[in-house]
């Protein structure tokens, strides 16, 4: 069974910093896709940013150069810088992985961008 841990959410205030990170574990066989979504009160799941098996990369319109998605050499943690954080950006962020052809989803980690 694969998991799928993460960790590095918090507070900060408008304006600022966070790394989040995604690290799995279990039998992992193929990785098609690593990638972030959020969630806030009242709103539907939304894509922040993906990384493809060939490499590419995807962002939402609203984090393209703020936030910067990334993996380690070995391939199995993902991150996601974000920068320049706004309260807009508040919400529970997913971390998701397609790993064996299925869909794997971490718990969420809360982040909150407030003064």
């Amino acid at each position: 069974q694969v998991q799928l841990v993460e960790s590095g959410g918090g507070l900060v205030q408008p304006g600022g910093s966070l790394r989040l990170s995604c690290a799995a574990s279990g039998n992992i066989l193929s990785i098609t896709v690593m990638g972030w979504y959020r969630q806030s009160p009242g709103k539907k799941r939304e894509l922040v940013a993906r990384i493809i098996s060939d490499g590419n990369t995807n962002y939402a319109d609203s984090v393209k150069g703020r936030f910067t998605i990334s993996r380690d050499s070995a391939g199995n943690t993902v991150y996601l810088k974000m920068n320049s954080l706004k309260p807009e950006d508040t919400a529970v962020y997913y971390c998701y992985w397609r790993i064996n052809f299925s869909d794997v989803w971490g718990q969420g980690t809360q982040v909150t961008v407030a003064s």
